[in-house]
């Protein structure tokens, strides 16, 4: 410190509040360990409110168990005569008590947040919606591989946790039902427990996707310590019983080669920046889910060939030929389509009870 003349040392590593405390004794200057940077750069980054919530919920759970000796131990000011009422109570009980209260509020917010949320992934299990997120290493390119696939306009930028609240958008994919692709935030080695317990409503938009799209940094040197740190993360969150789909970002970038090192399968080789690869990522993904929808014929007569237009805003239509008294379409459609449709369908999939009573009787 003394001959980099540095006021700030970093300690890669998590520090109790006496450790910090004494080290800054010891050294003479201002000591934040690994915990505290992340939060700091958190802090940073939060723009939206929801943000801005996870991120003071992580710094107060932090701050709460490194509070020692805080107003180096001072009393209030209630007097300790005969007579009066005591030396009342430490002014770091007062402290904590103000941000246990704050913790409380924040965790309610949050709570109806996460309710939303709920809300608005039942709407799409109900409608039967395939879902997909984005996971992997802060910095590997998750937001701009979501603006390529669903042409979105969220902020992206080459530095850690440009994103942290999760963004939801459409996907119309080449073969199926459109789905909607989530970007969540990045994960990093040593993730702090605090940031587990505030993001826990962005976590939950990754543990309720029917499929994951683990986007690694091709391009990086520490490309296989980071694949191992989500592979852990997701062993933890026990999301390995999803689909993973291997995303190799950056193509453009990486060292020639490197792609033929690669063992993790599925996977496909993308350029978030210059589009490489995004149609057979698409088609990967199509095939993915397509296990969730059903190929389908449908007839619609030329007074209500209209409807087309909105079977195409649901589902992706194959081929449509046009027929002496209407236009017959081919499509993927998800079992609530198919109940939507039925009166449409060449061949209904699920037998008709109703009719078939009446035939046999």
């Amino acid at each position: 410190v003394k001959e980099t003349e540095a006021n700030l040392v970093i300690v890669d590593h998590q520090l109790s509040g006496v450790q910090a405390r004494n080290l800054e004794k010891a050294i003479g200057c201002s000591v934040l360990d690994r915990t505290q940077l992340i939060l700091d750069i958190f802090a940073q980054r939060a723009q939206t409110h929801e943000g801005q919530l996870q991120v003071e919920l992580a710094q107060l759970l932090d701050n709460y168990s490194r509070m020692v000796g805080a107003w180096q131990g001072s009393l209030s000011r209630q007097g300790g005569g005969i007579g009066t009422r005591g030396p009342g109570e430490k002014a770091i009980e007062v402290d904590r008590r103000v941000i246990r209260k704050r913790i409380a509020k924040i965790r309610k917010e949050l709570e109806d947040v996460r309710q939303n949320r709920s809300l608005h992934r039942s709407y799409r299990r109900r409608n039967q919606v395939p879902s997909c997120a984005l996971i992997g290493y802060t910095n590997s390119g998750k937001s701009t591989l979501l603006n390529a696939l669903t042409n979105a306009q969220v902020y992206t930028e080459n530095k850690l946790f440009a994103t942290l609240d999760p963004t939801t958008r459409k996907v119309y994919l080449p073969e199926g039902p459109p789905a909607t692709l989530t970007d969540t935030v990045g994960f990093i080695r040593k993730l702090p427990t605090k940031l587990i317990e505030a993001f826990k409503a962005t976590l939950e938009e990754a543990a309720e996707a029917e499929v994951l799209l683990h986007v690694v940094d091709l391009s990086s040197p520490q490309m296989d310590v980071q694949m191992k740190v989500v592979d852990d993360l997701i062993q933890e969150f026990q999301w390995d019983k999803k689909p993973i789909i291997h995303v190799f970002n950056k193509i453009d970038a990486a060292p020639p080669g490197k792609a033929f090192k690669v063992q993790a399968f599925p996977r496909v080789f993308v350029s978030a920046v210059t589009g490489e690869g995004i149609p057979q990522l698409k088609r990967l993904l199509a095939d993915t889910i397509k296990s969730t929808v059903e190929e389908v014929q449908l007839f619609f007569p030329k007074a209500e060939e209209f409807k087309i237009y909105e079977l195409g805003r649901e589902t992706h239509i194959m081929k449509q030929e046009p027929a002496s008294t209407g236009t017959v379409c081919y499509a993927y459609l998800t079992p609530t389509l198919m109940t939507k449709w039925r009166e449409y369908l060449v061949k209904t999939q699920v037998p008709d009870t109703d009719t078939t009573e009446e035939s046999s009787g």
